[in-house]
């Protein structure tokens, strides 16, 4: 895995504070209950078909985790991530959001609902 999965490993990491675990030397998984976050090599890529996925060349998708409290998350991270795109804002559909970039360039987006009809969507 070169430097760049690494680092987005890491960061992964320590933003959902989950430890990754290791299929390969070339793959790795990190697990939450909302989703997992599956970070491969370049070898790992290429057994998916040749140029499927491209490092540190996507400006479209936006990977998002539901937590418990993004504020607290910000505070939490502010010295560990470099490329915040912006601090805590509460959003006009009624999630309050922290997007910054990845070590990839990947979009991550942390949200928590805060308004009535926003906490009712995400309720069950």
């Amino acid at each position: 895995m070169g430097t760049a999965g690494l680092q987005q490993l890491e960061q992964g990491q320590h933003v959902t504070g989950v430890e990754a675990a290791w299929a390969t030397p070339d793959f790795a998984e990190i697990a939450t209950p909302a989703g997992t976050l599956a970070i491969g090599s370049a070898r790992t890529v290429a057994l998916f078909g040749a140029g499927s996925a491209r490092p540190a060349d996507n400006h479209t998708a936006i990977i998002e985790f539901l937590v418990p409290d993004v504020d607290a998350d910000y505070r939490r991270l502010r010295d560990a991530v470099e490329d915040f795109v912006n601090e805590p804002t509460t959003m006009p559909w009624g999630n309050r959001s922290l997007l910054f970039r990845d070590p990839d360039g990947n979009l991550i987006n942390l949200f928590t609902p805060v308004t009535a009809q926003a906490v009712a969507k995400f309720a069950g």
